[in-house]
């Protein structure tokens, strides 16, 4: 069975009225699961507070010092341009870190092997020492890292299908070979960082602005396939964005829901050939609300089976 991490905290995140990383994300994806009956059919968890030694596996502790401090009794404070803290921010990346920690926990102790994180602020643009791009922690890296501080585990992998390139993620683990961060994205695009970076684990996978779906499951097979064989990931992370999907606002790739449905089943795959079908999903992008919602519904089902 599936298990499901969401938390009301998600719903304190507020940024400035008509930005499109808003609480109605998280809650439309909620609503049609309901709706559909499908969140019946998963394991549902609250998320714990992510530990403060996980976020400086990831991250530079002047860096979450600073945050920390910026955090606002009331209004906003900008971190960059795109990204801004409320009150409820910080408690709210707080559990969107600790979900991916809780999880990790819960599949390396043999309680569970899926995992979906319902999760926002999302992550994969905070880099070692900065947030942007509407992050202030890096989920994927904090579970990816926590993951690794398990005796047992030499290698995982990260896998972004995001619109906008993982940046973050690949900033954290440039330089860690027993990380491999493979990620697909529009190109170019934002965040115009790392996209061209050089390193055996890390495997960028750009798009051109109108890419459909035939083309964007050529460059997967292309690239994602042969990194996975060789490398023999002994646990999968998912970076799930669906700001690819062909309604979104903030991206020009033309995905649909089978394309995400054919993307989650070829790391199923992968998943069961190399780690014992044990995946760790968290949500990233993904702004049209219908799209969004549709799309998540249909990663789940892959996921799930």
């Amino acid at each position: 069975m599936l298990t499901f991490f969401t938390h009301s905290s998600y719903d304190e995140h507020k940024m400035h009225a008509g930005h499109p990383e808003r609480p109605e994300r998280t809650q439309s994806i909620l609503s049609h699961l309901k709706e559909t009956g499908q969140l019946a059919e998963f394991e549902q968890r609250k998320p714990g507070i992510v530990s403060e030694e996980a976020l400086k596996r990831v991250h530079e502790p002047l860096y979450l010092k600073k945050l920390a401090a910026s955090a606002p009794a009331s209004g906003l404070v900008m971190v960059d341009p795109d990204t801004h803290l409320a009150p409820g921010s910080l408690p709210a990346a707080r559990m969107a870190a600790g979900a991916l920690e809780g999880a990790v926990d819960l599949v390396l102790s043999g309680k569970g092997t899926r995992v979906f994180s319902c999760a926002r602020p999302p992550g994969h643009h905070a880099e070692h020492d900065a947030g942007m791009g509407f992050c202030f922690y890096n989920n994927v890296a904090v579970g990816a890292a926590a993951a690794l501080a398990h005796k047992d585990i030499d290698r995982v992998a990260v896998l972004d299908f995001d619109v906008h390139h993982g940046n973050g993620t690949v900033d954290i683990f440039k330089d860690k070979p027993e990380v491999l961060v493979a990620s697909s994205f529009q190109h170019p695009h934002y965040p115009h960082r790392y996209y061209d970076l050089k390193r055996p684990n890390i495997i960028n996978t750009p798009l051109v602005a109108g890419t459909d779906g035939l083309g964007f499951r050529k460059a997967i097979e292309r690239d994602w396939l042969p990194a996975l064989e060789k490398f023999k990931p002994q646990l999968i992370f998912i970076s799930a964005g669906f700001d690819a999907h062909t309604d979104d606002p903030l991206g020009d790739i033309h995905l649909k829901e089978e394309d995400f449905t054919w993307v989650t089943d070829l790391i199923v795959a992968a998943a069961r050939q190399h780690c014992e079908g044990r995946i760790i999903s968290t949500l990233e992008g993904g702004y049209n609300l219908n799209a969004l919602a549709r799309s998540v519904a249909a990663h789940l089902k892959a996921l799930a089976s």
